[in-house]
């Protein structure tokens, strides 16, 4: 009889609203990784990555094949894809990769950026779930599973000194910190105030339904859903890649979805909703201070972009 191991399809546990920097004796504090979150299935032959929306994605990382033979136990765990860029994490390039499909680029890709997975959970162990232990034990078993190389890491963490480590993150220009409750049980799917985001800078997704092409920029035109399902424009961000990239990420004519065309947009390109990521400085003030696009995703559906809600 198959159990979750065999039917994948895990939903990992959410992290919390973003929260200021804080220490706390009760729980550890990692280093937020600028990655794309996976759910990684490790047995004595084979691994099997996947994206929050069950997507495989070991046909764009090949070199992560061989990561089962670093795992000493069959397990599930949760962590991050990440691509490193002079020693840091760098999104755009790890983005990039999931949108090739010509076997020559990605091997050129994985050449010039090789991509490494992080764990920083373990959901299934020994052929049974695990959720229900408190995260310490989880992390303890994490620990003695995995043997490090370069494509497959444990995070690690600190006690206590969450606002240390984020000064650290913010002088190392990182994308900052995440706190998890010591004695937290994991979830699977949930939201949890248990595990709390702590960013340098905010990101948010938006979905993406027009282009407006300026003098000196083209901007797009960024909605949401509200309470009672209807699209809404929310902001405009400055198009960080151009029209043929945009195009390349799944940018596709399409009508109109608002109701009716809004005053200033008589002149947009409208497009086929495609979910995108966009970086900016936190601020009390309306609209998104200093904006940039950060990439776009298909591990996420439009529906899921709905004001309020991240």
């Amino acid at each position: 009889m198959s159990d979750i191991f065999d039917k994948k399809g895990i939903k990992p546990m959410l992290i919390s609203e973003m929260v200021e920097p804080y220490d706390d004796e009760n729980s550890i504090f990692e280093l937020k990784l600028d990655g794309i979150r996976c759910i990684n299935y490790c047995d004595k032959t084979s691994t099997d990555l996947r994206n929050k929306r069950d997507m495989k994605l070991l046909p764009r990382f090949p070199e992560l094949q061989s990561v089962f033979k670093n795992c000493k136990e069959k397990c599930i765990l949760d962590g991050e894809l990440i691509t490193l860029v002079n020693g840091v994490p760098d999104f755009y390039v790890l983005q990039k990769r999931t949108l090739l499909t010509d076997p020559f680029k990605i091997d050129l890709e994985k050449t010039r950026h090789p991509a490494s997975f992080v764990a920083y959970d373990i959901i299934y162990y020994k052929d049974k779930l695990i959720k229900d232990l408190p995260l310490m034990e989880r992390k303890e078993i994490l620990s003695n599973i995995i043997s490090e190389n370069n494509l497959i890491s444990v995070s690690r963490y600190i006690e206590t000194n969450g606002i240390a480590l984020f000064n650290l993150a913010k002088q190392q220009q990182l994308e900052g910190v995440v706190g998890k409750k010591k004695n937290s049980l994991y979830w699977l799917g949930k939201n949890t105030k248990e595990w709390n985001k702590v960013k340098v800078m905010k990101d948010d997704d938006f979905i993406c339904i027009a282009y407006i092409v300026k003098e000196k920029a083209t901007s797009l035109v960024l909605a949401k859903y509200d309470i009672n399902n209807n699209l809404v424009i929310t902001n405009h961000v400055t198009l960080g890649v151009s029209l043929s990239k945009l195009k390349q990420n799944g940018a596709t004519p399409s009508k109109c979805p608002l109701n009716d065309i809004p005053k200033g947009h008589e002149n947009a390109t409208w497009i086929k909703p495609l979910v995108c990521t966009v970086e900016f400085m936190p601020s009390n003030k309306e609209g998104l201070r200093q904006a940039v696009l950060k990439g776009f995703r298909d591990d996420k559906s439009p529906e899921e972009c709905r004001i309020g809600e991240k």
